[in-house]
């Protein structure tokens, strides 16, 4: 059994590797071959213990990931060799769970966003924020980044980070119109409450992914963005139905995105559509990406064997 932390998830993990599993769990989920249950919630009392399960049945893998729905405890993600139900791996840390985000991130905007080099505006300059762009440069080649933040120096270091270490002209904005406006593919990874951009910034032909809340109550998108939209994806309609509270957007219009890399359902018919992606974390997809960190191991001495 393989224990991983947060550094050989940064490491050992790249983003090739990230989208190629995500994707294929995505589409067995579509196919059938791989169950993924919604978040199942224990009330502990002041907050939730929370479980994601999937079972991969053509990998012989099963798992789960648990983490805390109040606390910033780290995350757990165990998987299981379905043949003789032997323990494979344990990941403990966010990364991974952020990473997972990310790839999930980049296939919809593989399917979803025009073809071509992107011009890419991101509002939030946080983990996630990083770990969308980290999986897009997988899949499609990057014109520029504009970055905006709540605070400004955040923007700027997310700016210099990406230049340096993953090789794309970034720059910091001066406010998130500027961030969002004619780009090809529009990022929103916040915690915010509240919408942090107004619909009518978003230009024709944008692929959007919102990736932080996303209910009546609290979200970092406009509900009049969706009103906009062609197409509203998501990478689980059962998990966005299953949110303690409705979700901002209509659930039973949302397009499943399995459906639409199976080629079930075509995204962009038009090149001036409006897309978006609401990100909710299809349950299994953190047990597949834990799997693929095991061969990409350099050798047994990269993590820990119990």
């Amino acid at each position: 059994m393989r224990l991983f932390d947060d550094n050989d998830v940064r490491t050992q993990l790249d983003a090739g590797t990230a989208v190629r599993a995500v994707r294929t769990a995505i589409l067995a989920h579509h196919e059938g071959t791989m169950q993924a249950p919604p978040r199942v919630r224990a009330d502990l009392g002041g907050g939730h213990l929370v479980f994601t399960a999937g079972h991969l049945r053509e990998q012989e893998l099963f798992g789960f990931r648990a983490y805390h729905s109040l606390v910033d405890a780290e995350q757990l993600v165990a998987v299981w060799n379905a043949r003789d139900g032997e323990l494979t791996a344990l990941v403990h840390g966010a990364e991974l769970g952020a990473r997972r985000t990310g790839a999930i991130g980049a296939v919809a905007m593989e399917v979803a966003a025009r073809p071509g080099p992107a011009r890419v505006g991101i509002v939030g300059a946080g983990t996630q924020a990083w770990t969308q762009l980290w999986a897009m440069l997988a899949v499609r080649d990057v014109e520029e980044v504009v970055v905006a933040a709540r605070r400004p120096e955040r923007a700027e270091a997310f700016a210099h980070k990406a230049a340096d270490e993953l090789g794309v002209k970034t720059r910091a904005a001066r406010t998130v119109e500027d961030a969002v406006r004619d780009r090809d593919v529009v990022i929103v990874a916040t915690n915010s409450a509240v919408p942090v951009l107004d619909a009518d910034w978003i230009a024709p032909r944008t692929h959007v992914n919102t990736i932080g809340p996303k209910t009546v109550s609290r979200h970092e998108v406009p509900a009049a963005l969706a009103h906009r939209a062609s197409v509203v994806l998501t990478d689980s309609v059962a998990q966005a139905a299953g949110y303690p509270e409705p979700h901002i957007f209509a659930v039973d219009t949302m397009v499943d995105l399995g459906a639409v890399l199976a080629g079930a359902v075509a995204v962009r018919t038009d090149p001036d559509q409006i897309t978006i992606f609401s990100s909710v974390g299809l349950a299994g997809t953190e047990v597949a990406l834990a799997a693929a960190l095991v061969p990409c191991s350099p050798h047994p001495s990269s993590a820990v064997t119990a």
